[in-house]
């Protein structure tokens, strides 16, 4: 018999319990709040090292353990959506097969497993969930982040309003504002498209869209105040698409031409686009990180330095990084410069097929279904911060999570929103 039969036998033997779907919509929302790292991260750990929090260290296991029963408890719906995820699926296994040229074998195996768990939690949310479903749950999540955010800076300034670096700027339930920033604008999508989605609740999703603005506002990042335009102007755009062939017209031209300008402006002046971000033509000295990035990932193509282990490993080529940029280089600040630090172009082309493949499609379901509200702006935002942020294969992720979801769930069968 095979692995298919008996998925299939055992969700029909399983008994039929009352109220399952509102325990998964709650284990649902309880994750989205604990894979955002709000709260706990600040509270417990320090922003330099959090993977050396020992309360951290005692969390996680539990929440893998609980995404791991949720999945067992949908095991049909789970394989159905194994076989979209094969690519995803391939590029876990590639950073947990890095051990075996990481610079630090120990890091990387420990932050694989935590990267699978994240990835299963992911393709957990795609099963789990319909469209509609999904939305309500990463909704729920973040009106409770947002919430959370807005009374932290209001009642307890000390602990969710910046005082030393960038002092005034609000950080909410996180380490810094850029993380509060970026959270309110996916807060702010996930509002829209809740609200376009959700007969029931619509229009309550669609109030809170005010406070995920006001809070990215707040926190004064100039990133998340761009992808929250991006998201603003994703959902009406596709509004305007589905009004008719004229408006279609329109907008694609619109956003060809968009796409085109932007990467006629990197390739000639980067610093065109820095600074309609308010930065210098370094961005705060990430190109001069890069560059030198660039000359690294040149000496070991084809393998790249292992997942996770390059700036964990002083001894190794980060501290000539380091010395040449001259500060503390936590990250590569780049998602797709970071992975081929990593994983060397193979993953590097790997993790471009996963986006662009996402990509098409939410191009392909521009006319039709409204999860496209959802899946083609997020998509897009995801692409503009990622130039900029290693959102890219990060474990312990609500970003990389929902990043996994989105792509199985465009890759399955249409479900009814």
């Amino acid at each position: 018999m095979s692995a298919w039969e008996l998925a299939v036998r055992w969700r029909a033997a399983a008994p039929r319990v009352s109220g399952v779907r509102l325990l998964e919509g709650v284990a649902g929302v309880v994750l989205v709040l604990l894979f955002s790292q709000a709260l706990v991260g600040p509270l417990f750990a320090d922003p330099a090292n959090p993977d050396a929090s020992a309360v951290l260290r005692l969390i996680w296991p539990p929440v893998y353990a609980v995404t791991l029963l949720l999945m067992l408890a949908r095991p049909g719906a789970v394989l159905d959506h194994l076989g979209g995820a094969w690519p995803i699926l391939l590029l876990v296994g590639l950073a947990l097969a890095s051990m075996l040229w990481s610079l630090d074998p120990g890091v990387t195996l420990r932050r694989a497993i935590a990267l699978v768990f994240t990835t299963l939690f992911g393709i957990w949310l795609a099963a789990a969930f319909s469209w509609r479903e999904l939305l309500r749950v990463l909704a729920a999540g973040f009106a409770i982040l947002a919430a959370g955010s807005f009374l932290a800076g209001a009642l307890v300034p000390g602990f969710g309003v910046m005082q030393e670096i960038h002092p005034g700027a609000w950080k909410g339930l996180w380490w810094e504002k850029n993380t509060l920033g970026a959270m309110m604008a996916w807060a702010l999508l996930a509002f829209l498209a809740a609200g376009a989605l959700d007969r029931h609740y619509g229009a309550l999703w669609r109030a809170l869209v005010p406070l995920a603005l006001l809070l990215v506002l707040l926190s004064t990042s100039k990133t998340a105040l761009l992808a929250s335009l991006v998201a603003i102007a994703g959902t009406g755009s596709i509004a305007l698409a589905r009004k008719g062939f004229g408006f279609a017209a329109l907008t694609m031209s619109a956003g060809l031409l968009g796409v085109l300008a932007l990467g006629f402006v990197l390739a000639i002046g980067p610093g065109v686009i820095l600074e309609m971000l308010g930065r210098d033509a370094t961005l705060t000295g990430r190109t001069d990180i890069w560059a030198a990035l660039v000359r690294l990932i040149a000496e070991r193509p084809w393998t790249g330095f292992g997942y996770g282990a390059f700036w964990e490993t002083d001894g190794g080529p980060v501290h000539w990084v380091r010395l040449a940029t001259a500060w503390d280089v936590p990250t590569a600040h780049n998602a797709w410069i970071e992975t081929a630090l990593a994983l060397g172009l193979p993953g590097l082309g790997l993790a471009l097929f996963v986006y662009l493949r996402a990509l098409v499609g939410g191009f392909a379901r521009l006319f039709a279904g409204r999860e496209t509200y959802w899946a083609l702006p997020f998509l897009v935002m995801w692409g503009v911060i990622s130039l900029s942020e290693s959102s890219m294969l990060q474990q312990n992720s609500l970003v990389w999570a929902v990043l996994v979801a989105t792509a199985v769930k465009l890759s399955a069968p249409r479900d009814q929103a």
